[in-house]
This record gives structure tokens, sequence and C-alpha cells, in this order.
């Protein structure tokens, strides 16, 4: 099937009332099990290589392999970019067949943010890809410190910059193990209230069952990024695998156990945000 740009699977969901989950990828393995899942939920998928997956192997190669589990599937595939931190990043993703680009001008200025997600989102829609931007700072569990995204940047953002999806800081963390957290929707609300671009969730790992359906069937965020929840049912699967037997030491046996324990795992968050059934 014909690879997905970010707009092709955003806007549907925005105009049907449910969210795309944009899983984040760390090697062939989980990547080709987020496929799997979401031809068997029938479901359209982001699939995302940020900065840590990136440092392990080299976006040419993560292209490829992307690109080919999309191009064999029978539902959307969107081959997404996320956390690119610098223009020259997200130019040779575009380049190497990259479908959709994220740029992270969080921590900068609000104009510098503005006028670096804008050139970028140029460049993307001049090659057919599409551009995600980020305005409030996401932060990380222990880490750095959210900053909340302000509605009023955020229309401004969303103006001037031409994305296609917009990321927002709403009670929302990175790599955060637990769903004890919750999203601020008087912020959410807010937000919309003054733009119309799709909104997209970071760390959606965090964010409770009920409101991640609450969300994805009522409100404008169209993008949920889990990672930390699909890292762990992957790092339980294969610790299973190689314990189950001490002796054995080829990684292709240990590796090919892991992959129905995560199908599992991933289909029902794309079940809890609405979007089984829509590819």
């Amino acid at each position: 099937m014909p690879l997905a740009t970010l707009t092709d699977v955003l806007q549907p969901a925005l105009a049907r009332g449910y969210a795309v989950p944009g899983l984040v990828c760390l090697g062939w393995e989980d990547m080709r099990a987020f496929v799997a899942a979401a031809q068997a939920e029938r479901a359209p998928v982001i699939l995302q290589a940020g900065p840590s997956c990136r440092e392990h192997t080299p976006l040419p190669v993560l292209a490829r392999m992307m690109r080919y589990l999309g191009e064999q599937a029978d539902v959307p595939v969107v081959v997404h970019l996320d956390h690119g931190y610098a223009a020259e990043e997200c130019r040779i993703a575009i380049a190497e067949g990259f479908t959709s680009v994220m740029f992270d001008g969080s921590r900068l200025a609000l104009q510098d943010n503005i006028d670096q997600t804008a050139a970028i989102a140029e460049m993307a829609h001049a090659a057919g890809v599409s551009c995600e931007g980020e305005i409030g700072f996401v932060g990380y569990a222990a880490g750095a410190e959210s900053r909340g995204t302000d509605p009023a940047e955020a229309a401004r953002f969303a103006q001037d910059t031409g994305i296609d999806a917009m990321a927002i800081s709403v009670g929302n963390v990175h790599l955060q193990q637990n769903r004890e957290g919750g999203l601020d929707e008087d912020r959410i609300r807010a937000i919309e209230a003054v733009t119309t671009v799709p909104l997209v969730v970071h760390g959606g790992s965090g964010v409770p069952l009920d409101q991640r359906r609450t969300l994805a069937a009522g409100s404008r965020i169209a993008k949920f990024n889990i990672g930390t929840e699909l890292r762990m049912a992957f790092g339980a699967a294969l610790r299973a695998a190689v314990n189950a037997d001490p002796d054995r030491f080829d990684r292709v046996q240990i590796l090919r156990e892991t992959h129905d324990p995560l199908v599992a795992a991933t289909r029902p968050v794309f079940q809890a945000f609405g979007a089984s059934g829509r590819a």
C-alpha cells in the first residue's frame, strides 16, 4: 500500500473522532510488531524514529526498514521523524523517504521556534511531506520539567508556521512508567478555542486509559505518542525469552519470541484511541 503522510491519517481522525498512535520504534522487531498489530486492528499507524533510535541506527537504514513494512502493509503507515532538532536532520529524513517530520524547537525562544519550524514546514511541504511542530516544552520523568503551552502562543505558532500538527504541553511527560497523572483538560480546551490544527500529545504512556478514550473521541488531539509502555512490554518479553533457556544464544530465536507478546500489547493501544477499523 502507498505510504501515508501525517495529514493523510490525522485529518480523518479529527473529523471522525478518534486518534492515531505514534509508536516509538527502536528497531526491526518492534516496528514489525507494530505494523502487524495495526493490520490486525485494521488501523492506521505512525512509525516513529526518535533520537535514541537514530543514535543506534542511521536514518537511511531506518527509512528503508519502515518504508518496506509500510509498502507491504494494507493499512495506512506513516514514516515519521520524531524530535528532529536541526533542519539538516529533517532534510536528510525527507531525502531518505520519511513521509513526515517533526521539528522540536520547544526549547527555543518563541520567535526562533516559529522561524525555524516555518522553514522546515516549507521544505517538507515542497517535497509532499507533513510537518509537526511543538510549542511549550514537554518534560521528562525524573528529568527536565515541563513548560506548559500558552494558548495565545499556540495560536500564533500554528498560524505563522503552517504546520500540519502541533505538539502541546498540557501535563504530559516523556518516559513516564505509570498512568497516575493526567492531562490538563482546561488548558487543552483553551488551546482548541484558538486553533484548528490537529493536536499531538507526546508522552502518551502516562495518560490514563479513560482520558485517552475521552480525548480521542471528543477533542482536537488526533495523535498520541506511545513509547514507554511498549518498550516495557518488549523488555518483559525479551527477559522471558532469554530466561526460558539459559543455554540458548541465537538472538534470532530469542527475538522471534518477542513478536507475539508485543503485538498483543500494542493492539489495545489502537482500541483505546478508537483507531481500530478505521483503515
